[in-house]
């Protein structure tokens, strides 16, 4: 008996969330990011802008160069990411050079979202390539994380 593909989404999404937890406790805007590829995941990653003192150190871009160190390519052909929050421009970019096959996002992002929000870089039929696209998995829950962790800068008068 095979599972259903969204309970499989969803098992990976709450890892992703896991790692955004994590990402929140070092102070970093939550967002988690996972790459699985037949059915094992070959990178997991959390935002380190503020520990690495990196602007590209989003989860995505992370777990991506640890994906490709995992398999040794930079192809990351029949893999799946999984994260938290729609990817941005420069992470959306990423996605597309690596080859991704498939992104499952939670939370919109209407701010700075490059998938279905402000922009459809993953779908975009002018590039080489693009991405099956799978939105709104566990999205209430990626999306309080965000808003508690903005909630309390804002309490405390930070950014």
């Amino acid at each position: 008996m095979s599972l259903d593909p969204l309970d499989i989404d969803r098992h990976w999404m709450q890892r992703a969330i896991e790692m955004a937890q994590s990402a929140a406790l070092e102070d970093e805007v939550p967002v988690g990011a996972i790459i699985v590829r037949s059915g094992t995941a070959i990178a997991a990653a959390a935002n380190q802008r503020e520990a690495l003192h990196d602007p590209t150190a989003h989860a995505e871009m992370i777990a991506i160069t640890q994906a490709a160190a995992s398999i040794e390519n930079w192809r990351l052909e029949q893999t799946t990411l999984y994260v938290t929050l729609e990817p941005c421009l420069m992470c959306a970019g990423a996605i597309l050079q690596a080859r991704v096959p498939r992104v499952v996002f939670g939370a919109s992002d209407p701010k700075a979202g490059a998938v279905t929000s402000l922009y459809e870089v993953l779908t975009d039929s002018r590039l080489n390539h693009r991405c099956e696209i799978t939105h709104g998995v566990m999205a209430e829950q990626c999306g309080h994380l965000l808003t508690e962790f903005f909630s309390a800068k804002r309490a405390l008068g930070k950014k």
